[in-house]
């Protein structure tokens, strides 16, 4: 036992949100899962927008219910929020977006230019509250990293019935058992926003990046995409 409790602490943090629940990984060829079993979903978080963010994500997945979730990102914009959801829609890839989506070529992805690739947000990770696509731009509620890293963890977000909220980004149509099943199968994607380009120590409106596309009362700053992985 004391064997295999060092091995499963080497594995990182996140990976005791699983052991804590008594999950295994759903086996390679089980491509569809029973929604009533418990699976387990990884994602291996990789920089975007030169970003230098890093990360690991796992999540278990019961029905329509996320069961735990755990982050663990680093290299983000020390001292500062970071909206972070669960990406998912339909008609899009599924996958992390490279710069050949950058249609306006300034030079980095915008969270809008991205949704080709890894879909409408259809869970958004914060701290507390709700975790509907509606509290997406909530970043007070979202983790603040501390000198550039944050250990993320929440338990029982259920998914919910979406039926797209205004803008592109926002959320997807689908009901939850749809979404849910869509990421029991390896479909939704993590990614995590927030990238003070000039270091200033703060996301700014008048920083040469401007305003959001998603909210003008927002600086670009603090909803570009910096760090994506899929959970599969």
């Amino acid at each position: 036992m004391k064997k295999n409790t060092k091995r499963v602490l080497g594995i990182g943090a996140a990976a005791l949100v699983a052991m804590s629940l008594g999950a295994a990984p759903a086996m390679a060829h089980d491509p569809e899962p029973s929604p009533g079993k418990n699976v387990v979903l990884t994602a291996t978080l990789t920089e975007l927008n030169g970003s230098g963010a890093s990360g690991k994500a796992i999540a278990v997945v019961r029905d329509e219910t996320i069961r735990a979730i755990g982050i663990r990102a680093r290299g983000l914009s020390p001292n500062a929020p970071h909206a972070q959801h669960i990406h998912y829609g339909e008609q899009a890839l599924n996958e992390c977006p490279t710069l050949a989506l950058d249609s306006n070529g300034d030079g980095r992805l915008n969270t809008v230019e991205g949704v080709p690739a890894y879909g409408p947000v259809v869970v958004s990770l914060n701290t507390s509250g709700d975790t509907s696509p509606a509290s997406f731009l909530d970043v007070t509620r979202f983790p603040i990293s501390k000198n550039g890293t944050y250990n993320y963890f929440r338990r029982n977000i259920a998914f919910t019935d979406v039926a797209g909220t205004g803008y592109p980004g926002a959320g997807g149509t689908g009901t939850a058992a749809q979404i849910a099943e869509a990421i029991r199968a390896g479909e939704g994607v993590v990614v995590i926003h927030g990238n003070d380009y000039d270091g200033n120590g703060a996301y700014n409106l008048s920083d040469p990046e401007g305003a959001s596309e998603l909210d003008p009362s927002l600086p670009a700053e603090a909803t570009d995409p910096v760090a994506c992985g899929l959970l599969h």
